[in-house]
């Protein structure tokens, strides 16, 4: 099978430059000594699962144990929850999990630790704990000040074992000399906190943190030891952006047509926002990805199956039924919007993979 058999709208991962983004991630960690512990949130798909661990990830990360059920297909050998599970529902389909796989959990309150460990009783299970600080996005994790007590809580509960921390420098997008002057003091942040940590008889074998933006900057935080990149294997527009790759590092693009030229200077694609990420650029540029055949060209807006693209600026012609790719601002939103995406090289389809994990939220 070809590219020019495929339907439209699609998306299409370059194989080669995937396997690129694998081998360099992994190399590099093997030669800064940190454990590669990926999130799967962007491909959503066992079988790019497999290659990961087959390039040296000591396990695998999700956030909703939806994907850890779907993950559990890849052999994985550890599985991360980066997230905190709540409810009874949940904590029961993860004591199923892990009767097949060791998981971990990351968590920032006695509330949900309580939970798990009550689960893990009832199931028969154990489960390893990361606690889960804030080093500065504001979304999930306790204060530095308080990882102690939250430790404390975690370790008088039954089939749980402490493990070590979690975070996530969400918080630096450009990684500029002010991000890495912001890295070196998180580093000082979670040595310090390892220290009181210790102080109270408390060891951290897992510090896990990172993220794509910072990744090729991981060495700077000497306190860490793991870490968890998602939008590594694909790349973004939003990963441009930031830095932290350069175009050609880009594997995924969504194929779709020109399906009107009716209004002068724009073309109408058979993508919106059900095809497309919303999201925007970290860096505030317009439009909602970037046109790999004309540069110039700016996506502007979105209907629910319509893509608007304003070609005022680009010398190039297009007529319905051209068919353009586009490298989007949010990858891992994007896969979660389709059943099922091409893996090629060159114009030929090697794999069709089903988006397995897709709409996994619960």
């Amino acid at each position: 099978m070809y590219v020019s058999e495929i339907d439209t709208p699609a998306v299409l991962i370059d194989l080669d430059i995937m396997e690129r983004n694998l081998e360099r991630a992994a190399s590099y960690c093997r030669a800064h000594d940190l454990r590669l512990r990926p999130h799967t949130k962007t491909h959503k798909i066992p079988a790019i699962g497999r290659l990961q661990l087959a390039r040296g990830a000591a396990g695998l990360t999700v956030a909703k144990v939806g994907e850890a059920e779907v993950m559990l297909e890849t052999g994985t050998p550890d599985l991360l929850v980066a997230y905190p599970i709540v409810g009874q529902r949940k904590l029961e389909r993860l004591v199923e999990v892990a009767k097949r796989t060791r998981v971990t959990v990351a968590l920032d309150s006695a509330v949900a630790a309580r939970q798990l460990s009550d689960a893990a009783r009832a199931g028969g299970v154990n489960f390893g704990i990361l606690a889960e600080v804030d080093v500065g996005f504001h979304r999930v994790g306790v204060p530095p000040s308080e990882v102690v007590p939250l430790v404390h809580s975690l370790t008088r509960l039954p089939r749980l074992t402490f493990e070590g921390l979690a975070f996530y420098p969400g918080f630096l997008k450009e990684m500029d000399d002010v991000a890495v002057q912001k890295l070196q003091e998180l580093d000082e942040v979670l040595k310090e906190t390892i220290r009181q940590l210790r102080s109270e008889g408390f060891e951290c074998p897992i510090v896990s943190g990172g993220s794509t933006p910072s990744l090729y900057h991981s060495h700077r935080v000497r306190s860490m030891n793991e870490v968890r990149p998602g939008t590594y294997i694909f790349n973004d527009r939003n990963t441009v952006a930031c830095g932290a790759c350069q175009w050609e590092d880009c594997a995924a693009s969504v194929l779709v047509t020109v399906v009107s030229t009716a209004v002068k200077g724009q073309i109408i694609i058979d993508g919106g926002s059900k095809t497309f990420s919303s999201d925007r650029l970290v860096t505030g540029d317009a439009g909602f990805g970037r046109v790999i055949d004309a540069p110039d060209a700016v996506f502007t807006k979105m209907n629910e199956e319509h893509g608007f693209i304003d070609v005022r600026r680009v010398e190039q012609e297009f007529a319905v039924g051209d068919r353009i790719r586009v490298i989007p601002n949010h990858i891992c939103t994007v896969m979660n919007l389709h059943e099922r995406v091409y893996g090629i090289r060159g114009e030929r389809v090697e794999e069709i993979w089903t988006v397995a994990a897709r709409g996994k939220l619960q």
